[in-house]
């Protein structure tokens, strides 16, 4: 099934090409002359028209016939030959489905695991993200402006729903109310930090990470409205977005049991002899650390971000973990999405993968951990049917999902976990002196 707004005789498509046409109008013909190779994937990849076309995007899930009503209800489909990738057979695997992990050639490190993450699993993830993280003390985007329900905005939406409660508003967080002093007001500044490394860190994690003020204007706001403007949820070590490296002053947090395990696990299921063994890469003095990952590898941060289906995350690189080399582990959740891995710049052209909900990415060794990558489409209409309520058995378990798949309906989760620190580093911070 196509998407109206790919058929062209259809009033989507039609309403799509009005509005690219008015927004157009008076855009300069050598706009583009200057865009890194990266920018011109990404803006292919966001044009809402002419839709884009997703034939060069690596679609592992084709290779699946078990998935194969997943893709066709879910509209938007890319190729399982589009790039060449090799096959790595798992060597355990808690997955209902996958047995087969996929290395891509030319981005040495990079690792997908389809389907790794079970139909039920997924649901549990889900569950675990938005009622039993995304609130106190793990902080969110939206801590900062607003004065949050205790156990959580999303227990407060479900209580509105379920008590037929009135859609209450949410205050704004009061400028001044808890810290003497804040970052400097004004539009984000780009911030290109140094690398992180064991060297390095002494001096980092001692520079100040004043908080953000809260905004001035923010107004209250209903649950419902606020709950599709969070954004990201902290997991473990604190990051500090202002100056994009840990704040090791509020202690490691914690990391879910379960997600520790869905990782650990992930990690430990490829043979990184077949994905690292071959390459030559500049690991550093001590030499590739890969042959350990199985003792060695601990998350203890990460993120769970957020998308709606206009969202983007734009061509970044990862400098702030002082283990440089060591898997970033990410898991998708709800819609898929076109995700961008390049090189160790912008100006290399980065490769489209497509993400469907219960894929992991590994990220791993030096060239992959510190490529610049992205995402510039969440896929919309492609919530796939095992996180639909009519998908469920029983009349309890359907009802209970509801408000997920409500959410869902226009949601990416991602789930992203790295280690920051190798094992056995010390990260005790020493007082300044002088």
């Amino acid at each position: 099934m196509l998407s109206a707004t790919l058929l062209p005789d259809t009033p989507q498509y039609k309403k799509a090409q009005r509005q690219y046409l008015k927004a157009t109008k008076n855009r300069p013909k050598d706009i583009d002359q200057d865009w890194t190779a990266f920018r011109a994937v990404e803006k292919r990849f966001k044009a809402r028209f002419p839709p884009p076309d997703l034939s060069s995007v690596l679609d592992l899930a084709r290779l699946n016939e078990s998935r194969i009503p997943e893709i066709e209800d879910g509209i938007w489909a890319g190729s399982s030959d589009a790039l060449d990738c090799r096959g790595v057979s798992l060597r355990s695997c808690n997955s209902d489905e996958s047995a087969t992990a996929y290395a891509i050639p030319q981005i040495p490190g990079l690792v997908i695991l389809p389907s790794f993450v079970s139909c039920e699993k997924q649901r549990d993830l889900v569950r675990w993200s938005l009622a039993r993280h995304a609130r106190s003390p793990n902080e969110t985007n939206l801590d900062t402006h607003y004065l949050l329900p205790k156990d959580g905005l999303w227990n407060a939406w479900l209580r509105t729903r379920n008590e037929h409660d009135q859609d209450y508003q949410v205050q704004p967080r009061a400028a001044g109310s808890q810290y003497a002093q804040y970052e400097p007001a004004g539009p984000r500044k780009l911030v290109n930090n140094t690398p992180a490394s064991p060297e390095s860190f002494q001096e980092t994690s001692t520079l100040p990470k004043l908080p953000q003020a809260p905004s001035s204007t923010v107004q209250p706001t209903s649950i419902s409205a606020l709950i599709y403007k969070l954004r990201w949820a902290n997991i473990g070590w604190y990051y500090h977005w202002g100056t994009k490296q840990y704040d090791f002053t509020k202690g490691p947090g914690s990391i879910d049991d379960e997600l520790r395990s869905i990782c650990k696990s992930a990690v430990k299921s490829v043979d990184w002899e077949k994905v690292h063994g071959s390459t030559d890469a500049d690991w550093g003095p001590d030499g590739p650390d890969w042959t350990t990952w199985n003792q060695t590898y601990e998350p203890d941060a990460g993120i769970v971000n957020f998308y709606q289906e206009k969202d983007t995350l734009m061509a970044h690189v990862d400098r702030s973990e002082v283990c440089a080399t060591s898997p970033l582990v990410s898991i998708s959740l709800g819609n898929a999405a076109i995700f961008l891995i390049g090189g160790l710049t912008r100006d290399a052209e980065p490769t489209p993968i497509l993400l469907r909900s219960g894929d992991v990415v590994i990220m791993s060794g030096p060239a992959c951990r510190r490529a610049y990558h992205g995402v510039p489409r969440i896929l919309e209409g492609t919530l796939p049917p095992h996180l639909r309520a009519d998908h469920l058995g029983d009349a309890q378990a359907r009802n209970s999902w509801q408000p997920y798949e409500e959410y869902l309906t226009t949601t990416r989760i991602n789930i992203n976990v790295r280690q920051v620190f190798p094992k056995g580093f010390d990260p005790t911070i020493e007082p300044i002196s002088g």
